[in-house]
């Protein structure tokens, strides 16, 4: 892990490619300013601990680029996935809100650059701008219609139409996705962490590919994933769905 002046080069605030998709727009020039003395940049190689699930909450990671892995530990000690984290998303802001330790922990899957603000910086800010809480509160609304949707899922729809529609999450993020074609992209994820974001086994996993590889719907080779229409993959958990 690599830490970087907040004056470097094109680390800084005001030029920051992914600010307009942080809570960050709606500061001025001035909160801007604040901001940027209040944070450092850090760089993480992939495998890197962001920050460890009980540490105490020493601040908001925006994360400028890369991806990053949220996890929790199970009773029996696995660590099992629970969503990811793009450029322009924020981490532990949830935590800082509450005054509680991170309540999981947060891990680098590919190179990442993330800015590590401070929570004085934070509190100052969200003190003096009424627009900045109301965007933490829409991102924590967002969050929990996201978590239920999810319980949702794993209670009504089978293994294969979960994964699926997490096929279909992953190729809107990471793909291009065509209407009237074959569509194709890398898996950003190895396939014990896919089968621990559907709440499933790696071996029902491994079932479950083959048995879609066999139908037609996907083809798998390592982490590449070719799709031949996406209007099958999405009928896997809208069967009533059509064009």
């Amino acid at each position: 892990m690599a830490d970087q002046n907040p004056g470097q080069g094109s680390l800084n605030c005001f030029t920051c490619q992914a600010r307009d998709r942080t809570e960050w727009c709606v500061l001025d020039d001035a909160e801007l300013e604040l901001l940027n003395k209040g944070r450092v940049t850090k760089e993480y190689l992939p495998g890197e601990v962001i920050f460890h699930e009980g540490d105490p909450c020493r601040g908001v990671f925006c994360l400028e680029t890369g991806m990053v892995g949220v996890r929790k530990t199970d009773a029996d000690g696995n660590s099992v996935l629970l969503y990811l984290v793009t450029p322009g998303d924020t981490l532990g802001y949830r935590a800082m809100l509450a005054g509680e330790d991170y309540r999981a922990s947060a891990e680098a899957l590919e190179p990442t650059r993330i800015c590590v603000i401070d929570v004085p910086t934070v509190r100052s800010l969200l003190e003096h701008n009424p627009a900045l809480g109301l965007r933490y509160l829409k991102r924590v609304s967002m969050s929990l219609g996201n978590a239920e949707e999810k319980i949702l899922h794993n209670a009504t729809l089978s293994v294969r139409a979960r994964f699926a529609h997490l096929l279909l999450v992953l190729i809107d993020k990471y793909g291009e996705k065509s209407t009237d074609g074959p569509t194709e992209f890398e898996l950003p994820l190895s396939r014990h962490d896919l089968a621990s974001m559907i709440g499933t086994t790696p071996e029902s996993m491994s079932r479950t590919i083959k048995k879609m590889e066999s139908d037609g719907v996907a083809r798998f080779a390592g982490r590449t994933v070719h799709i031949p229409e996406i209007e099958i993959l999405v009928q896997e958990f809208e069967p009533d769905h059509f064009v």
